[in-house]
């Protein structure tokens, strides 16, 4: 028998024919090709040495590996402090062509929702991970195939069966008759429905009794049970850790907004045309956190453990609600920024915040965080601090309130202004001190050129 196999292996085409059989073979290691030479190669590229009309080429497509065009798309790295995430949602279906880093699926974590990408071109074959799985770095989520799949086609021989089992249809015109098994069993249930009972009404006395004292809750049917989203998960226990560690304490104030308003009202056109970018509100009260910050150095510290940590460095982080739940970018050195730098700044964040794509990185650190809860009409509130952070500072809506300006009531556009800090390392001194230099700051920035 080996020798017959060994006599078969010698003809090329046998050798070819006794690979066609074996269909888990990925690559051939040898090839023996006519003449007795041997060579290491893939299949695909024997078949390029292989004459156009030779029968080898013909056969080797039967038996060539497929399996070199699938892909895995995996969970990328997602940061340095995160281990796992929630797989949210797909974004394509099986099936669907994507091309090179196009996303596929978007992984949920603590922090920031990221993106599966395809690592190849092609089609997606299935999904390996569902919604709603735990997932980690590097684990499959979808197989991509790089190729296109080919049309089906059915063969003359087989369509010709399927054509003659079906029945020859009788003419239009002509009356069909009714089968006797149906006339039956029309007649049957004509009898059973006429002799069904019709159902009782329950009576009043065989209805349950409810005691006068029992509450009336509301039916099961009108509540809905939904997981709680990772970030919205890592929100509540961030908030609730920065209540149990920290002596929170809040100290309020009003500040004139005329000035600032009227600065913005001036040179919003040529702020535009210049920098490309509008003129807020926001980059003034930045631009004073910054001014309060230097002047009171405690308020941009932070204890750990027996030590105080005192900050060189000014890094604003800015609180922005999403649809997805609350995230805090971070305004990199932002004493070294002017305003059209801080205006720049937080509408690149606020727009990667709300789109899902901000990044680990963009959110990391901070020394403190200014909280504008006015956008949806807050006129006052006590904020809550952002550990590992001592300090918050809340703005709130513009109100037009009457004034007393030099002797006479005025109406002035005012906003109530709040700083929630650490009592355990600042002082209240300090504290009112920090809110009254925004104060200053805010109604005449000129203070700012002159360092006044």
């Amino acid at each position: 028998m080996a020798s017959a196999v060994i006599r078969l292996v010698r003809r090329p085409a046998a050798a070819l024919l006794i690979a066609r059989s074996c269909r888990h073979v990925r690559q051939l290691s040898h090839h023996m090709l006519p003449g007795g030479l041997v060579c290491s190669k893939p299949a695909r590229e024997l078949t390029m040495l292989l004459p156009r009309a030779s029968p080898y080429q013909m056969w080797s497509r039967s038996f060539a590996s497929e399996n070199g065009d699938l892909v895995d798309a995996v969970v990328p790295f997602m940061g340095e402090s995160i281990t796992d995430g929630t797989l949210a949602t797909f974004l394509k279906k099986p099936g669907d062509r994507v091309e090179v880093d196009e996303p596929i699926a978007q992984i949920e974590t603590d922090k920031v929702t990221i993106d599966v990408n395809s690592p190849e071109a092609g089609i997606i074959q299935k999904f390996v991970a569902k919604e709603g799985d735990t997932v980690t770095p590097g684990t499959k989520v979808a197989v991509i195939s790089k190729s296109y799949p080919s049309d089906t086609h059915v063969a003359p021989s087989d369509d010709k069966v399927v054509k003659d089992a079906q029945p020859p249809s009788p003419p239009t015109g002509a009356p069909q008759p009714t089968p006797p098994t149906e006339k039956i069993d029309k007649q049957v249930l004509k009898e059973e429905g006429s002799t069904k009972e019709k159902p009782k009404v329950p009576s009043a006395a065989t209805l349950p009794k409810t005691s006068p004292s029992e509450p009336q809750l509301p039916p099961k049917e009108r509540e809905r049970r939904v997981p709680m989203p990772r970030l919205r998960k890592r929100v509540a226990t961030r908030l609730k850790d920065s209540q149990n560690t920290f002596a929170m304490l809040t100290t309020f104030n009003e500040v004139d907004m005329t000035n600032l308003m009227k600065l913005r009202s001036e040179y919003k056109d040529a702020f535009v045309e210049k920098h490309g970018v509008k003129l807020g509100l926001m980059s003034g009260f930045v631009k004073a956190a910054v001014s309060g910050l230097q002047n009171q150095p405690i308020i941009n510290a932070v204890i750990d453990g027996d030590d105080i940590i005192y900050r060189d460095y000014v890094d604003i982080s800015i609180a922005v609600g999403t649809p997805k739940g609350l995230v805090v970018p971070v305004i990199r050195n932002a004493g070294r920024l002017n305003f059209a730098g801080i205006e720049k700044e937080i509408n690149n964040l606020a727009k990667k915040a709300n789109n899902g794509t901000i990044s680990i990185d963009e959110m990391a650190g901070g020394t403190f965080t200014i909280s504008n809860g006015g956008v949806y009409g807050s006129l006052m509130s006590t904020p809550i601090i952002n550990p590992p952070q001592s300090a918050i500072l809340g703005m709130h809506s513009i109100v037009s309130r009457p004034m007393v300006v030099d002797g006479n009531i005025i109406p002035r556009p005012m906003m109530y202004v709040a700083l929630t800090y650490d009592h355990r390392l600042i002082d209240g001194r300090e504290a009112v001190f920090f809110l009254r230099r925004i104060k200053d700051v805010v109604e005449d920035p000129r203070r700012l050129l002159l360092d006044l």
